[in-house]
């Protein structure tokens, strides 16, 4: 039977994920650094701490008087046999006087309520396991379920009305897929195998493929015998014909996985490849069966990885909070100490010690790690590719030559655009093909040229000819997670987001959401909480916040934001009929319906959604029958309808009329249609006295042909929207192009299949996306807020609907609204970003192919410059981290060491933590980066990062040369109103000449002059310039809010 301690050893290797020992990437590589000190305290040094605890103080007195106990028995027995004690030890009564039975009953009670020293030990492991094992479960620290009636948690709670908790709500929510891409493990005998996705067969659009396998590319495997590396490729597909007739139609991965046992060892050559062969083929024992560990990391590679859900935001918090709580309800009984007496109270106080002290322990090296595992997830991400979207029409004619030259940019607007370039007419008939192109581009002012088909010193002089760059952007698309981009451009739009409209999954359970087992509902609320809160700190004072939401979390989603923003400021819950009708294979009833929640950053700033606007004259009594008495004074020179142009009526005169009546307290004179004189009359006023005279001053009273009062009423009148959103409106009609933003409600909102065919118009393909929207009712939801300023945010964009919305809406008015979407799915590159080229072409698709050009009106209000963006994914970071070991370290123990300087120091160098090091090349800084199923080296871009750090509005970009070197320099204003210069250059291996001749050449140049603050990467010797290092590192990794 397995001991109490061995019981907790195996825990702790569990918490510390020793079963993954082997592996060699991404958090296993974090877990695995310095494992064997982590080892030595499980196996050693927790022993020797318990047994030096329980050498001291009541408990070292309570297990000598047990062992005392135990001696003096022995001795009762043998001196006065085996019926002087019964099974229970209790002395019998003729044996009580005697010298050995004295003895003995004063070591009885003396060690009553003692326990000898191996119940002692049990006890502290048996708590240290009982408390560690409710809070760990498949890599994530989370509260686990419990079905005691005795054994509760404890949540906080400060007394509101109303409280709403969940399972997770101090955590972050990490997951982003559910298999590895790369992964890679360490055999017994040192060599290195790596898994890696050679070319993923990619699902087009969000379409859902057939089922895909990790299917082993055995012909392609290399082995490199001086580094001791084995690749070997897979690709993620379908399988072809062959290959389900040979693997069957059941259990197919893992007969994939017994297939490859066989083939890859086959496929490498005993004589130079024997190293590679021994790791395969070396046993590893997995619980009570032994396995290769080839065929071991194929079943862990190719299965789901349901691990690794959450980070915890205060793990070392969480846990020792929860510590107290365990120790003072369940270590603690307060009625066995009250009965025990002071010495045994003494004892139990001092184990409650021993297994706090422990404990704590345990939980500080575990936060250690969770806390490294934290400062990666919330540290900014590097961007990795930055791309510009550019109708031609803003582009200077200088350009033209060479746009008409690159025959990668004419290939995409074939494919997407469907154009004829190359058609002759009777104005083209005689030019050559560079000229048709020329002319071609002149008379489509909205093509949409993507710098990525073109060289760095035509993108350097193309961004360089715009005067104001980031003014002239109209759209921002980032591929990255949503939380990541947040954080990085949070500093540049804080407070200057109108709109934010969110459409996050539905948590249906068929909709792509990836949610711990038994905590959906927790993982789905610690998902969007963290994600929200940080978009709704984005919004201007009058700003509003609009989630999509189903029947499933809509109840869950209200509680959150009611709770976090308060009754005023959630303000609706809109009902939008999303289908035409119901599904025949609908469970017990028929789902017509969504939910959009609506919460205001201010309830005191925000004006309301407004569902009409009415422009047309019309005239309103100046009295209302509701209204108290009250006298008013109408100046003289109003207009009169009255029948008579000439009339008088005396004071004390009443004019009547239903059950209204005016009481006249001056004569009222009216000559040539004309009041003659001033009127002081009595009645049920609606308007002030201020208001009569304004309105009198504008020409807007008159008196009527029953001489009452009226208004004239011509700025435009607002109806609040409804909260209801009919698929119809007033006029029926159902397509997603009609629409009116001065009445929301006339043309309807539209519908889930509106929006399937309206990417099928626009894509030419049949996308099923299980939550579409239809631009007409983002368009109209977005225009119900009358801002005319500011972003229109969305960071759960799918399609990007938002965008193609916003479009729409400045196409209609002429405002310049602007937007940003945020998707982090594959199809950012295959639906979103072509989508948003192609409305940008034109406004109105039919079967992929535009139906028209758009007109001069439509171009000039098109977006000029839409900038995309990818960035570094938290994957990323993981598999960018290197642990550098000075050889001092390697004998610090457990406690000097580990607890406080083992993971940041190690890693420091690591450059996904910023290596400043490298930063004398800042054009050439790479990370390995995943994309498309693949790892590779790739640059990023530090000057694009550190500006959206810094919160820069970047008015121009220019690169310039000197004999050689390149500097890139941007130039804009922060929110503060600074201005602000930031120099790039390569200073690797520069001496006092080199930083003299860059200190003059900017000084020609002029490119620092009326510059509040200048940034330089590395040393300089430019007046007032400082080193972006600093800033860089701080901004990277300044604490997360929200």
């Amino acid at each position: 039977m397995i001991s109490v301690r061995d019981k907790f050893q195996e825990l702790l290797r569990e918490l510390f994920q020793f079963d993954c020992a082997d592996l060699d990437f991404g958090i296993y590589r974090i877990m695995n650094h310095k494992r064997d000190v982590v080892d030595n305290f499980i196996t050693r040094d927790l022993s020797r701490w318990v047994d030096e605890e329980l050498a001291k103080g009541s408990l070292a007195e309570q297990s000598q008087a047990a062992k005392e106990l135990k001696e003096l028995r022995q001795k009762v027995l043998d001196a006065l046999g085996e019926d002087a004690l019964d099974a229970e030890g209790t002395l019998a009564k003729q044996y009580q006087q005697t010298k050995a039975g004295k003895e003995y009953l004063a070591a009885q009670e003396k060690a009553k309520s003692t326990r000898g020293r191996e119940a002692l030990e049990a006890s502290i492991y048996n708590h240290l396991w009982s408390f560690f094992n409710r809070y760990y479960q498949d890599g994530d620290f989370i509260s686990k379920r419990r079905y005691s009636k005795k054994e509760h948690y404890a949540i906080p709670y400060n007394g509101e009305e109303v409280t709403l908790y969940w399972a997770n709500h101090d955590q972050y929510y990490i997951k982003t897929g559910e298999y590895f891409t790369d992964y890679t493990w360490k055999a017994p005998n040192g060599v290195t195998v790596h898994f890696k996705i050679k070319a993923a067969n990619v699902e087009q659009g969000n379409i859902k493929g057939e089922k895909r396998f990790f299917v082993p590319c055995v012909d392609e495997s290399k082995w490199d015998a001086d580094s001791k590396t084995l690749t070997i490729y897979f690709e993620y597909r379908p399988l072809n014909a062959q290959e389900t007739i040979s693997y069957g139609s059941k259990n197919q991965q893992e007969n994939i996985n017994d297939a490859a046992c066989e083939k890859i060892p086959a496929k490498l050559s005993p004589k130079n490849a024997a190293d590679a062969l021994a790791a395969l083929g070396a046993e590893k024992q997995i619980k009570d069966d032994t396995i290769t560990y080839l065929a071991h990391h194929l079943r862990q590679y190719t299965k789901r990885n349901t691990a690794d859900f959450f980070i915890h935001k205060d793990l070392k918090g969480f846990l020792s909070r929860e510590l107290d709580f365990y120790l003072k309800n369940e270590v603690l009984n307060l009625e066995e100490v009250e009965h025990a007496g002071e010495d045994i109270a003494q004892s139990w106080f001092q184990l409650m010690r021993i297994i706090k002290n422990i404990g704590l322990r345990i939980i500080e090296f575990l936060y250690q790690i969770e806390e490294f595992q934290k400062m990666l997830w919330e540290k900014r991400k590097f961007i990795t590719d930055v791309g510009y979207c550019i109708t031609v029409g803003n582009i200077f004619e200088a350009f033209y030559i060479e746009i008409a030259a690159c025959e990668a940019q004419w290939k995409e607007w074939k494919e997407l655009f469907h154009i004829d370039e190359e058609a002759t007419n009777l104005f083209t008939a005689g030019k050559s093909k560079k000229e048709r192109r020329i002319m071609f581009l002149k008379e489509h002012p909205t093509l949409v040229l993507d710098t990525k088909h073109f060289d760095n010193d035509f993108t350097d002089r193309l961004l360089a000819s715009f005067d104001d760059l980031d003014e002239m952007t109209d759209g921002l698309l980032v591929h990255s997670e949503n939380m990541q981009t947040i954080n990085l451009i949070k500093d540049k739009i804080n407070g200057c987001v109108s709109n934010i409209f969110i459409d996050p999954p539905y948590n249906t359970g068929d909709d792509g959401f990836l949610y711990k087992d038994s905590y959906e509902s927790s993982s789905w609320l610690a998902m969007v909480s963290d994600r929200i809160k940080l978009g709704v700190n984005l919004l201007q004072e009058d700003g509003v916040f609009l989630a999509s939401i189903g029947d499933e979390e809509q109840e869950l989603l209200s509680t959150f934001l009611r709770n976090c923003y308060g009754k005023d400021n959630f303000f609706a819950n809109l009902i939008w009929e999303k289908k035409k009708k119901g599904s025949f294979l609908s469970g017990k009833i028929a789902k017509m319906k969504d939910y959009i929640l609506c919460v205001s950053k201010n309830s005191n700033c925000f004006n309301g959604l407004i569902g009409e606007i009415n422009t047309e004259e019309e005239t309103y009594p100046c009295v209302n029958a509701e209204n108290t008495l009250d006298i008013r004074v109408i100046p003289a020179g109003i207009k009169s309808k009255y029948r008579k142009k000439n009339h008088t009526l005396k004071k004390g005169s009443t004019i009547s009329a239903g059950n209204m009546s005016l009481v006249l307290k001056s004569d009222f004179v009216i000559k040539d249609s004309i009041l003659a004189q001033e009127l002081i009359i009595e009645g049920n006023w609606r308007y002030s006295q201020n208001s009569m005279n304004d309105y009198a001053e504008k020409g807007e009273l008159y008196i009527t042909q029953d001489l009452y009062l009226r208004r004239i009423v011509n700025e435009p009148r607002y109806k609040r929207m409804k909260d209801l959103l009919l698929r119809l409106g007033e006029v029926n009609e159902q397509s997603f192009k009609d629409y009116d933003l001065s009445n929301l409600d006339k043309y309807g909102w539209g519908t889930n299949e509106d929006a399937n065919d309206e990417l099928h118009q626009i894509l030419g393909e049949q996308y099923a996306a299980s939550y579409p929207k239809p631009s007409k009712l983002l368009t109209l939801l977005l225009a119900a807020s009358r801002h005319t300023s500011g972003y229109w945010f969305d960071y759960f964009a799918g399609s990007g609907t938002t965008g193609h919305a916003i479009i729409n809406m400045n196409r209609a008015d002429g405002v310049r609204r602007k937007f940003i979407l945020v998707e982090m799915a594959d199809y950012f590159n295959t639906v979103l970003l072509p989508r948003i080229k192609k409305v940008t072409f034109s406004p109105e698709w039919e079967n992929g192919k535009p139906k028209h050009g758009a007109t001069k009106e439509e171009a000039k209000r098109s977006p000029r410059i839409i900038k995309y963006i990818n960035l570094e994914s938290y994957e990323d970071a993981l598999n960018n981290i290197s642990f550098e070991t000075e050889g001092g370290q390697q004998a610090m123990q457990f406690d000097d060491y580990l607890l406080q300087y083992m993971l940041k120091w190690d890693a420091r160098k690591s450059e996904t933590l910023l290596n400043v090091e490298k930063l004398a090349k800042p054009f050439d800084y790479q990370l390995n980066i995943q994309r498309d199923g693949e790892t590779r080296k790739q640059k990023v871009n530090l000057a694009e990062t550190f500006s959206y750090l810094i919160g820069l509005n970047v008015q121009s970009r220019n690169a310039y040369e000197d004999k050689g070197r390149y500097y890139l320099v941007y130039r804009g204003t922060t929110r503060a109103g600074q201005k602000v210069v930031v120099i790039w250059r390569e200073t690797q291996n520069w001496k006092q000449a080199d930083y003299e001749r860059d200190r003059d050449f900017i000084a020609r140049q002029k490119l620092t002059e009326g510059a509040d603050e200048i940034f330089v990467n590395g040393d300089s010797y430019i007046p007032a310039a400082k080193a972006l290092e600093t800033i860089f590192k701080a901004k990277m990794f300044s604490p997360v809010e929200g």
